[in-house]
């Protein structure tokens, strides 16, 4: 059962007979994909068809997708409109149909999850930090309103959610794909700002996602902890001080600021412990034995406590949609006049264009 805990990448746009091994001696709680596991809608249908064969417990079957440059099936489709791009256009109703039609794309494909929505505060559109374009609002308020719409239309349309990336990755002064960011601001003052986003819709979220940044005003002792690794963060502040009782998971255990500093194995340990529910394994998903053997040395309460918030999440789960490409074709053709309505027709025919300086693995992560 230990296999719960994890959430676990995929290789390739197809199960190899290794994958297929580790995946069924592992039974891992949940898969993430990404864009380079996507080539057309069929086979990526196929594949998650593939994933939830091996399972003997229904797996989540996750991705990004999240409008704009953070959107996993945009070299087989139309990029739905970012974050940035629908609070900027400022129409709830176009938020809504984003949220309903995301669900729609996701569940015809396969998908339980949906790795969104973003509940940071963009204090500058510009900072290279990876958040460029993917957050709904540049105060707490705009956030609550327009992520939360966003949310709650794609739940009502049966796909889960998960609020990122906890407490807030807005200040980050680096980007978290290759280093680990410093946030200098004090519990109060996020208790005023970045967290309202997480305590206002925090019942209506179905996991919430922990960041990698070290925050100084919480863990003083502790020079460079990442949050997600954080026992005072997650146990003391998440679940005693806000009340939060339901699934917590690590963002990428894959990305510099954890791999930089930390082997595997123990940083899944010491995620568990820090009052993470599952440990996310995106890349080097060769190392996924390793990790399950560290999970076996964590308290029997820590694994119980942890399975009993996984198991209650994923009887929320919902099967997929019956597959065709004639319903792919429609939902793809309602994203693009989604896409239209927020950006106007002549833009909206453009692909976007996400190179440059600033780029930030997280386009193809």
């Amino acid at each position: 059962m230990h296999g719960q805990l994890l959430m676990l990448g995929v290789p390739g746009t197809e199960l190899t007979p290794e994958d297929a091994t580790l995946y069924k001696a592992i039974q891992p709680g949940g898969f993430v994909l990404f864009g380079r596991n996507v080539s057309s809608p069929e086979q990526v249908r196929k594949l998650t068809d593939d994933l939830r064969e091996l399972c003997d417990i229904p797996p989540i079957i996750s991705i990004d997708q999240e409008g704009g440059r953070v959107s996993r099936t945009r070299e087989i489709g139309t990029e739905p409109p970012s974050a940035q791009q629908l609070r900027d256009k400022n129409d709830p109703g176009l938020i809504a149909q984003h949220g309903q039609l995301t669900a729609h794309l996701l569940r015809l494909l396969g998908f339980n999850m949906d790795l969104c929505p973003v509940l940071d505060i963009s204090y500058d559109d510009d900072a290279d930090n990876a958040m460029q374009g993917r957050c709904y609002g540049s105060d707490p308020q705009q956030v609550i309103t327009n992520a939360g719409i966003f949310n709650r239309n794609l739940r009502h349309c049966r796909v889960l959610s998960s609020g990122k990336h906890f407490p807030s990755c807005g200040l980050a002064d680096a980007d978290p794909h290759h280093e680990l960011p410093w946030i200098e601001k004090s519990m109060d003052d996020m208790l005023k700002s970045d967290l309202l986003p997480y305590t206002a819709l925090m019942p209506e979220l179905d996991s919430i996602m922990s960041c990698h940044a070290h925050f100084t005003a919480i863990d003083p002792d502790t020079p460079g902890l990442p949050g997600s690794l954080s026992h005072n963060l997650l146990s003391k502040r998440l679940r005693l001080q806000l009340g939060y009782d339901g699934v917590i998971m690590t963002d990428d255990l894959d990305m510099g600021a954890i791999v930089n500093t930390y082997g595997r194995g123990p940083d899944v340990q010491m995620a568990i412990e820090a009052g993470n529910d599952m440990a996310m394994i995106c890349h080097q998903t060769d190392t996924a034995d390793i990790a399950l053997q560290h999970l076996k040395k964590l308290p029997s309460y820590k694994v119980d406590d942890a399975l009993k918030r996984i198991e209650k999440m994923k009887k929320r789960l919902y099967s997929p949609l019956t597959f065709s490409m004639d319903m792919w074709e429609k939902i793809d053709a309602d994203i693009l006049e989604l896409r239209i309505q927020v950006l106007g027709r002549e833009k909206a025919m453009i692909t976007t264009d996400y190179s440059g300086e600033k780029r930030s693995p997280v386009e193809g992560y």
